[in-house]
């Protein structure tokens, strides 16, 4: 081989053996420049690190998004419920009211416990169609047909709480019929707001005034007595009224009896003999479920009762005052009457705590004086919010001990006794 060639071999070899190096060794020498490949990796890997973290970023930036979407996707589903109770929250029933009350109750049903407890409308809240009352199967609603030509309708405002109404207003229309055996016994409710609660709730269908009247004119009914169950002649009683005279032309006989107080009367003073059937009644159950024999001896252990009614601004509020008056003459010192609504001034609930506590009390038993044990007993009286009767009470620090009887007056058999006495006057006339 020729000198040139073995030295161009050589020169050949030796460059790929120095490239080969540089590769693998992480230098490499170009021109007296040493460039270091191993800063260039890290620099490779941080720019890789840095490349990591933002996928783990956007990764986080979906998973916080689809918990925000998921969010709002309860909430929507939360208040489309809210809606749809609002609108059959409502006094007047319309040709849309049955349709409205199973949409409510479907999409209740679908959501989730979490969602049901996000519901809130200007009227709706989770308790609407989620608190337990009792078993809304032993109630009747008495709707019946098949009524024959003699009907005692038994008008209330009506309740959404299920015990109350089994116990309080079915066991006053059963105390009636059973009274009144030839005769047949319906019902009806006042309160469209609370018919329409049952029926989306529990599926239990009540007629308001208008469908009872007409399910009697249907019916052939000739003869017609209305027996309220509302504690006097107010607010209530007179749209009652309003609605027997718009229907009275077409029976031969219609009969109103009188609510449970009786007549009204003309100053506090003026009490009757439906007042004292009422206060020895009421009275004499709340001492026996406290434990004594009498009020007197309730009052030596140094108990007040506190009888709590609705209240209102109609001239039929001096009733409550008249039920003071009843329970003085009595000779009940130790029972003070109060009203929800303040309605007497003198007894709203800050009034009655002072006379209570100016008499020397030291133990106070709140009861309602309310034919139902509903929504104002449960949560007005005794409830758990901090303006409930209970609470104030409590919160005034002059008791030792308040509590609180949630009985209804419908369930007291001396006031059922009442409600036929009242029917049967009207039975005997003329």
């Amino acid at each position: 081989m020729k000198k040139e060639a073995v030295t161009a071999l050589l020169i050949g070899i030796t460059s790929c053996l120095l490239a080969l190096t540089g590769c693998a060794g992480g230098t490499s020498e170009t021109g007296g420049d040493t460039v270091q490949t191993q800063g260039s990796n890290e620099a490779g890997a941080d720019v890789q690190a840095e490349n990591g973290n933002d996928e783990e970023q956007d990764g986080s930036r979906v998973d916080t998004d689809s918990v925000e979407s998921e969010a709002d996707a309860d909430q929507a589903a939360a208040d489309e419920v809210a809606a749809l109770i609002d609108a059959i929250y409502v006094q007047k029933r319309t040709e849309n009211t049955d349709k409205q009350c199973a949409q409510a109750k479907a999409a209740w049903d679908a959501l989730t416990d979490a969602q049901k407890e996000l519901v809130e409308g200007e009227e709706a809240d989770p308790d609407y169609f989620g608190r337990d009352t009792g078993d809304a199967s032993k109630d009747d609603p008495r709707n019946q047909d098949d009524i024959g030509e003699n009907e005692i309708l038994v008008v209330s405002f009506g309740t959404s709480f299920n015990d109350s109404r089994v116990a309080d207003i079915k066991g006053i229309e059963d105390a009636i019929q059973a009274a009144n055996p030839d005769w047949s016994v319906r019902r009806a409710f006042t309160a469209q707001i609370i018919i329409n609660h049952v029926q989306a709730r529990d599926g239990e269908f009540i007629d308001n005034m208008d469908q009872a009247m007409e399910r009697a004119v249907s019916n052939g009914v000739k003869n017609l007595i209305v027996q309220p169950t509302h504690l006097m002649h107010g607010a209530e009683y007179d749209e009652l009224m309003e609605s027997v005279e718009a229907y009275q032309d077409q029976f031969e006989t219609v009969k109103v009896a009188e609510p449970l107080l009786g007549e009204v009367g003309a100053d506090a003073t003026v009490i009757n003999a439906d007042k004292e059937t009422v206060a020895k009644a009421l009275t004499q159950a709340a001492v026996e479920d406290a434990g004594y024999d009498s009020p007197d001896s309730a009052k030596e252990d140094g108990i007040a009762f506190v009888f709590m009614g609705h209240g209102t601004s109609h001239a039929a509020k001096v009733s409550y005052s008249q039920m003071q008056s009843q329970m003085e003459v009595l000779g009940y010192g130790n029972v003070f009457i109060g009203t929800v609504e303040g309605e007497p001034e003198e007894t709203s609930c800050e009034a009655v705590i002072d006379a209570v506590a100016q008499a020397g009390y030291k133990k106070v038993i709140l009861r309602p004086l309310m034919v139902v044990a509903g929504d104002h007993a449960n949560n007005d009286m005794a409830g758990e919010e901090e303006d409930s009767w209970l609470s104030m009470f409590k919160a005034s620090g002059n008791f030792d001990s308040v509590d609180a009887q949630i009985v209804g007056l419908g369930s007291i058999e001396d006031i059922q006794k009442l409600y036929i006495e009242h029917t049967a006057k009207v039975l005997g006339e003329e």
